[in-house]
């Protein structure tokens, strides 16, 4: 009986965190379905038939794919996913900085939180409008697969696949706010790392694969790989949990007839990489946009410069035309994965965006009038404007060390891909964005978890003091 009693309050213990867990797991589950959703128009028994064909592939393509879970390639109602809807938030950061109206707004606490939001959403509805337009003329002209996959009229086609493709991603970001206050972690980055996590078995068997019918050195290579994967992570995971502690005293104050302890001191921990994923995925994305707009240039027939056609109008179409191909066949030549001018760019945009970032999240004036007001000081630095510059410097050189560290994981495996036979489809930025992802995923449950024991034990307080006679302490 007293068992039953034991394992009835672990239950009830837990019962918060069971059905957060249980909102989280299901609202993916719809996500998950929602990708085998073929856009309208589209003959989806073709479409299987050539992607069974083409197999696994790499270059952009494979990961904008693995970044939608599968959508991409399934041209799903959710081919989208929710880039539009990040990239729409990081533009609405940006203008934050530079536009005093979005200034003020991240003054004015959650009212303003809530106007910003909502600014976003629009922006998100004209960066899918966009984008939405662009790949369903994309498909309708071949742009993603070599097959005529289109079986209704093209106005009517790029009309209704352009509505779909935004309305599932605004569905996905009204998903992904449901899991942030129903569920667990932030609701966009778990639908991120569902994506990433449900393209992993595919390219793992494909790997298998390719060294069972090859055989010989291959099976070497593909341990190496894995050795690969599990130190990069190891390297996520140390880097992640890395600070640098700059002390903090604070002076001994009175405050009316009661004297403060004083003399106290304490830290002000700086994260090595305080911007997170952000640059990573933002990167990802301006570079994916790159390469589809790169693609669909590269389809642009070129008409043949015939004695008819040597009029104004006729020279014009022509060089046009012959002007927009050749960008777009140095575009997908020079700006797919592994290719220099591809990882230098690549590089240079993650690591523009960590110092972007992070002067966003830090605000070394701020802080510094912060510990002013409350009489702290760093030893040795003066407070105010000095203390400032201080945390600057020493932010910009963690920064500066921090964005090495993500360019490093983000384009080691496009540098083995250069030099094995073995093709990671599992690149760095997918790897670091589920391991940032699933370390945030296990420290909310662990606060969960310490804010439902400390209820219990202080009910189990109130209810021991009442009935020892004493009232209990609310």
């Amino acid at each position: 009986m007293q068992k039953n009693q034991i394992g009835a309050s672990n239950l009830g213990r837990f019962s918060g965190l069971l059905s957060r867990l249980w909102f989280l797991v299901l609202a993916l589950v719809v996500y998950r379905i929602g990708v085998y959703i073929t856009l309208p128009g589209i003959d989806a028994v073709t479409l299987s038939q050539v992607m069974e064909q083409q197999g696994q592939q790499g270059g952009i393509s494979a990961m904008i794919n693995l970044f939608s879970g599968g959508a991409f390639e399934k041209m799903s109602v959710f081919m989208l996913g929710v880039m539009p809807y990040i990239t729409a938030s990081i533009v609405i950061q940006l203008l934050s900085v530079v536009y005093s109206p979005l200034e003020q707004l991240k003054k004015e606490g959650e009212a303003g939180r809530r106007k910003m939001t909502q600014y976003t959403r629009y922006m998100t509805i004209a960066f899918g409008l966009v984008q939405g337009v662009v790949y369903s003329i994309a498909i309708m002209n071949g742009g993603f697969v070599n097959a005529e996959l289109v079986v209704i009229p093209p106005v009517l086609f790029v009309s209704l696949s352009t509505l779909t493709l935004v309305t599932g991603t605004m569905f996905l970001v009204w998903l992904g706010e449901q899991i942030t206050e129903r569920g667990i972690g932030n609701g966009i980055s778990m639908i991120i790392f569902a994506s990433i996590l449900m393209g992993i078995p595919s390219s793992v068997a494909f790997l298998f694969e390719t060294a069972t019918t090859q055989g010989g050195a291959m099976w070497l290579l593909l341990v190496v790989l894995f050795l690969l994967v599990f130190a990069v992570i190891f390297a996520i995971v140390f880097i992640e949990r890395g600070q640098r502690r700059i002390t903090i005293q604070y002076a001994r104050r009175q405050q009316g007839r009661m004297m403060s302890l004083g003399n106290q001191t304490n830290h002000l921990p700086l994260k090595l990489n305080m911007s997170g994923v952000i640059p990573a995925i933002f990167g990802s994305a301006f570079l994916s946009f790159v390469y589809t707009i790169s693609t669909g240039l590269s389809k642009i027939n070129v008409p043949e410069l015939t004695d008819a056609d040597t009029g104004l109008w006729g020279s014009f179409s022509y060089y046009v035309s012959l002007t927009l191909n050749k960008l777009g066949f140095y575009g997908v030549k020079y700006f797919s994965i592994g290719q220099p001018a591809y990882m230098i760019l690549f590089a240079a945009l993650i690591i523009f965006f960590c110092f972007f970032y992070t002067a966003l999240q830090f605000n070394s004036k701020e802080t510094a009038e912060n510990l002013k007001k409350n009489g702290g000081f760093i030893p040795g630095i003066r407070p105010g404007i000095h203390t400032s510059q201080y945390l600057d410097r020493v932010l910009t050189r963690i920064t500066l060390w921090g964005s090495l560290y993500i360019t490093i994981i983000c384009l080691l495996p496009e540098l083995f891909n250069g030099i094995s036979p073995v093709q990671m489809y599992f690149g760095g930025t997918s790897i670091l964005i589920a391991v940032v992802v699933v370390m945030d995923l296990v420290t909310q449950i662990q606060a969960l978890l310490m804010s439902q024991q400390y209820e219990s034990l202080m009910k189990k307080a109130n209810i021991s003091s009442a009935l020892n006679g004493t009232p209990p302490n609310f």
